[in-house]
This record gives structure tokens, sequence and C-alpha cells, in this order.
């Protein structure tokens, strides 16, 4: 007579464990294997690259000494001292530079991250830098996981910040800022830079609050994002001596041969056919004026 095969439902709980051991087993042969911690010995500063989940070491920073960066000495003060604290394991706060175009708010943070350094030695380990760009913001959860496995302290960037009406990739940032089950690693700091100071455009702010059933809550989810940057720093357009104390300090470091009134005449000049003042506009002069005097322009 034949006999009705058994169920597999109807096995003895530990075949049932074993059967359960071996898919478990399986499926983690199939699953990418976790992305291997870096050497963070090699450089100071990396790029995130998510396909793949790679961080790109940058052997030689682009940026300018901090001497060099006039007209800001308020919000250079603040962002140091933040940024010390955190480099000596203190609380610190993220931070949100905003404001005018070209005074010099991503090269403040290139800037302060050196000084970081520079300021501690080997007295609390190296700080990196670490740059996400505006496009890969979706993937800053894996970043974290990354850079919460090591013992450095990172401070990660991400340069001219902003999101359009429909864009929802802030929320990853939001939940690392704040408000997600894990939530920002002890050893990650987070500076972002951009022209608006609640990362979204103002027309957008005001359209959104004239449709909406509700126009006070219609844009609070997007608006209380940079809320959850503790440090707000604003950049302002400098004066006309402001940006003149900016040349004239490329001239002295740089060592470039120039008449003072000369110097004068040509940088208001320079501003004036390029219709603004600001740190972009002085360095661009500087480059123009060492090319036609012939003068290489030291790194700095």
């Amino acid at each position: 007579m034949h006999q009705p095969t058994k169920s597999p439902l109807a096995a003895s709980p530990a075949h049932q464990d074993a059967l359960m051991e071996r898919i478990a087993a399986a499926l983690e042969r199939l699953a990418p294997p976790a992305p291997a911690v870096p050497d963070f010995g090699v450089a100071d500063a990396y790029i995130w690259q998510p396909e793949g989940h790679r961080l790109v070491p940058v052997p030689h920073v682009n940026r300018v000494d901090m001497s060099l960066l006039c007209g800001i000495d308020s919000v250079r003060d603040q962002l140091l001292a933040n940024t010390e604290r955190f480099a000596r394991g203190l609380p610190a706060n993220n931070a949100l530079l905003w404001g005018a175009r070209g005074m010099g708010k991503s090269s403040l943070v290139k800037a302060v991250h050196a000084g970081v350094n520079v300021r501690l030695g080997d007295k609390a380990g190296t700080l990196k830098l670490i740059e996400i760009h505006r496009e890969d913001i979706e993937s800053l959860p894996e970043l974290m996981g990354l850079l919460r496995a090591s013992d450095c302290r990172f401070v990660v960037f991400c340069d001219d910040l902003s999101f359009d009406a429909a864009d929802t990739s802030y929320k990853s940032l939001k939940a690392v800022l704040e408000g997600g089950i894990e939530g920002r690693p002890e050893n990650v700091i987070l500076y972002a830079t951009s022209n608006r100071r609640h990362l979204l455009p103002r027309d957008m702010m005001e359209n959104e609050r004239a449709t909406a059933i509700n126009p006070g809550e219609a844009i609070e989810e997007k608006v209380s994002l940079s809320d959850r940057f503790g440090l707000w720093l604003g950049f302002h357009r400098c004066s006309q001596d402001e940006y003149l104390a900016m040349v004239q300090g490329y001239v002295e470091h740089h060592g470039i041969p120039i008449d003072a009134d000369a110097l004068r005449r040509e940088a208001l000049e320079w501003s004036t056919t390029r219709g603004s003042r600001s740190g972009r506009v002085a360095w661009q002069f500087i480059q123009d004026l060492a090319g036609r005097l012939g003068v290489r322009l030291s790194e700095t």
C-alpha cells in the first residue's frame, strides 16, 4: 500500500532547525561581502564613491591657508572651535555654512580641517575629511556604517547642498542628522555649505505655502532639515575694503611685485567688470595678475 510522503512541516523541531541553518548559510553565501574598512593611514582626506562603497584617498587637498580667508573672522573662529572640540572627543555640532557665493564657505571647511590637525598633532589622532557629492546623499547611511567601524574621527563634508521640489534624498540626510534608529556615529560630524539658508529655493517654499491645504505644515518637513544643523554660520557679501584686503593678502603671500596704487586700481576694475566682490573674485584677479606678470603661484 502506498505510503503518503511526510510534509516538511511535520518534521521534528531539530530537523527544522537544521533546515533553517542551511537556508541561512546559503543566503549568507549569496549576499555580497561587507565592505572592508579602508586604511585611513594613507591620507587625511577621501572622496566617497557609493559604487562599490569606496573611499578614494586624496593625496593633496585643494585648499588655501586660513590666514588668507579675510572678512570672515567670526565664522572662522566658531567653526575652528567646534571642529577642535570634536577632534578632541568633546561634544560638537553639525554645521551649515550658508550665504553669499564665493565668500569662502568650502575653503573654510578645508582650511579648518588642516588647521585642527596642525594644532592637535598626535594628541588626539588625525582628523579625516570625507567629501560626499550632492548627488550621492542617498548613500549617506552606507557611508556612516563604514565610518562607524573605524577608530578615526571624521568630518563628512557636502559642498553646495540644496534640494528641489521633486527631490526626496534629503530624508537620508535628515535621518543621519537626527531621528534615525542608529543616528550619527559618535566619531562623525557633518558640515555642509549652501547658498540657501533652508536648503530650498525661496520660490519653492512660497509656492508650497500658497497651494497647500495646511500652509504651516506643507514645507515643515523639508525646512526642519536645516534646523538639525546645530551650528549655522552666515556668509555675507564683502565690502570694498574687505575685498581689497583679500587681494593684498594673496599678493603678499605669493610675493607678487606690484605697486600698491596700481594693485588697488586694477583690483577694483576687475571687480567692477565681474559685477561683484568676493573671495572667489579676488582669487581670480590674482591668477590673472600673476599670469600677466609671469609669477608662478606657490602651493598653499
